[in-house]
């Protein structure tokens, strides 16, 4: 009698601690998150990755895996620090897929610069002033990348693509991500500029919701540049029009029909 009640406690006292747990890695960032009530983010059931940030910040991920799924995708999100709707959108999705998965094997890593975002105030960079998107091994980097910061931002600091390809533990962690995890497609989700972009071999997506096709070009370093063009796998870069502030609820919902939608038409239906 006494070992149950001990085993009894012993579990209780696990719940608990798990519980806190929880609480505790939403509370770090989600008063940071527009539109994100603290349960929300608790039934996200974020989870360490393993993956670190410059000042050893946990990198947060979660899978929803169904039963025989025919996709896979990568849903990444705050790769720059104050995009803070970016974030938002991704947990909003994330419970979306919690809900109905369907035939598809989702990996939602919604907080990529944990450092940028939870700086006061945040920033578009990491921790070493990299930003993080233009960090990635596209060919030619260290002279394309030079040219384009030198050149074409005037040594901008908000867009510095750092020393060396991948010399960032997150741009590294991402890149590691998508070797493993082998996605179909990656969604990369952005703000402010209001448009969807697309790198890939396939039919682009002509909408989500109300942003429209509008590919803004290709940079070198770039999540887009790598995975759509070098890599092959298609990658679909959802600007949303504002980084304080979500679409409303209806929005985020047309927006993630109107990806399924594609998905389905493009990439299940030619499998």
């Amino acid at each position: 009698m006494l070992l149950r009640f001990s085993f009894a406690v012993l579990l209780t006292l696990f719940s608990i601690a798990a519980n806190a747990d929880k609480s505790r890695v939403c509370i770090n960032f989600y008063e940071k998150l527009p539109n994100v009530p603290l349960a929300l983010c608790e039934q996200a059931q974020l989870q360490h990755s393993g993956g670190r940030s410059v000042q050893g910040k946990p990198i947060l991920m979660r899978e929803i895996q169904p039963p025989a799924p025919r996709l896979r995708v990568l849903v990444v999100a705050a790769m720059h620090g104050d995009e803070f709707s970016s974030a938002s959108v991704a947990l909003h999705w994330l419970q979306l897929a919690q809900a109905n998965p369907e035939h598809t094997h989702w990996r939602f890593i919604p907080m990529l610069n944990p450092d940028g975002l939870l700086r006061r105030p945040a920033r578009r960079m990491n921790a070493h002033g990299v930003d993080l998107n233009r960090n990635f091994p596209t060919p030619n980097w260290q002279t394309e990348t030079k040219h384009y910061w030198e050149k074409l931002t005037h040594k901008d600091p908000r867009r510095w693509p750092g020393k060396a390809p991948l010399s960032e533990p997150e741009s590294k962690f991402l890149f590691d991500q998508m070797a493993a995890f082998e996605p179909d497609v990656i969604v990369s989700i952005h703000a402010p500029y209001g448009v969807l972009d697309f790198d890939g071999p396939v039919l682009p997506p002509s909408k989500l919701g109300r942003l429209y096709l509008d590919q803004v070009g290709v940079f070198p370093g770039s999540l887009g540049n790598y995975g759509g063009i070098h890599n092959a796998t298609p990658v679909v870069t959802v600007e949303l029009p504002n980084a304080l502030r979500t679409p409303s609820a209806t929005e985020m919902h047309k927006m993630w029909g109107d990806l399924r939608r594609w998905m389905n038409q493009t990439l299940v239906a030619h499998q």
